[in-house]
């Protein structure tokens, strides 16, 4: 499954007057932000090898890539590689200057445990930095998660930023400890074991922006929901941020020597109540919105419909918290400069329609 065309001789991956041409590894290739990160990478000249977990899902991410505007033939190679095996990681990143790691081991099953989640994420993200630290790898690049900045805290005086982390003494739910633990446990492991490995972590709000296919993100079902009338809006708060533009910071912090050592939060503007979202998609889509609703849903009946489930726990903890958030660092050392709200609140909307994703879809 793999092209052995990748292996090429270390004194071309690493000419520094010529970064383009380098082999970069993007884990968890049938993943949307993965997906946008290689189509970012084959734009910037690179080759790409990625991993999946069977090697089943090749075409499909191919074709998910041609929504993307990109048929990169050989530029682009796979691994078969599970992030819960050591199986197939030595060969995954051998020959690669830089290692783009944002696949996420998730449970299956409503009532999966705690460890469930926190266990697999942890030993993923070890797993992967132990194989680019043998392999001679520069810099890997995490894919964490808000989730890993904004959980357990009262309410905030100001925007969260990079220098917070989420409080696990207070209420975090399962996902959102895991993406704080497993980030912690990468940061751990360069300080104490890295040897000259370098990292930076990059850590997204909601991703919108356009699908490529039907397997997206879970904000991304946000907007589908909203799209197909869903009944109100709950009084939550969150950022945006457009996934081309998580896929660009990706690639700043891939070759900046500022961004070692940091992580940078990948927000686009001023977070929003799931509200202003509706009436973005109203103003902006026209009679394609037709079935938005946007009348703000009391918190004590989403707290009654969701009672006694896991995701209604984690809804209720988000009701009424404002989780406004800063991406100013990435805009001053890496020069960062994302679309706005709007744009990738349209974008995401206007991708399910061309997809045919909505209920109206012919």
């Amino acid at each position: 499954m793999s092209n052995s065309n990748d292996l090429d001789d270390p004194g071309h991956r690493n000419d520094p007057k010529d970064p383009r041409g380098d082999l970069v590894l993007v884990t968890g290739g049938a993943g949307f932000i993965a997906q946008h990160c290689i189509l970012a990478l084959l734009a910037g000249g690179y080759r790409v090898r990625t991993t999946l977990r069977t090697a089943k899902r090749e075409a499909e991410v191919r074709a998910h890539l041609r929504v993307g505007g990109a048929d990169p033939g050989d530029r682009l190679s796979f691994v078969v590689a599970d992030l819960s095996d050591d199986a197939g990681w030595s060969e995954a990143v051998a020959g690669c200057r830089y290692v783009l790691h944002g696949a996420s081991p998730t449970p299956s099953g409503t009532y999966a445990s705690e460890e469930d989640w926190i266990r697999p994420a942890v030993d993923g993200n070890l797993r992967v930095l132990r194989a680019a630290r043998e392999a001679g790898v520069q810099r890997v690049v995490l894919t964490s998660a808000f989730g890993a900045i904004c959980a357990g805290h009262g309410p905030m005086s100001r925007p969260f930023d990079e220098t917070d982390w989420s409080d696990l003494s207070g209420q975090v739910w399962p996902y959102q400890k895991s993406k704080t633990l497993a980030e912690r446990a990468a940061w751990d492991f360069i300080a104490k074991e890295g040897r000259g490995l370098e990292l930076s972590a990059i850590n997204p709000v909601a991703v919108l922006g356009p699908a490529l296919g039907p397997d997206t993100s879970h904000s991304i079902g946000l907007i589908q929901r909203m799209m197909n009338g869903q009944p109100g809006c709950p009084k939550i708060n969150t950022g945006v941020v457009d996934v081309r533009d998580v896929a660009d910071l990706h690639l700043r912090a891939m070759v900046d020597p500022a961004a070692n050592g940091e992580r940078f939060l990948a927000t686009a503007g001023d977070s929003l109540w799931m509200v202003d979202i509706a009436q973005v998609l109203k103003r902006r889509l026209g009679a394609a919105a037709h079935r938005v609703k946007t009348r703000v849903l009391p918190s004590w009946l989403v707290k009654l419909i969701g009672r006694g489930t896991p995701a209604g726990r984690s809804v209720a903890w988000l009701l009424d918290r404002n989780m406004n958030a800063s991406g100013n660092k990435a805009r001053r050392v890496l020069g960062w400069r994302p679309r706005s709200n709007e744009e990738a609140i349209v974008a995401t909307a206007e991708s399910l329609i061309r997809l045919g994703m909505l209920r109206d879809a012919k």
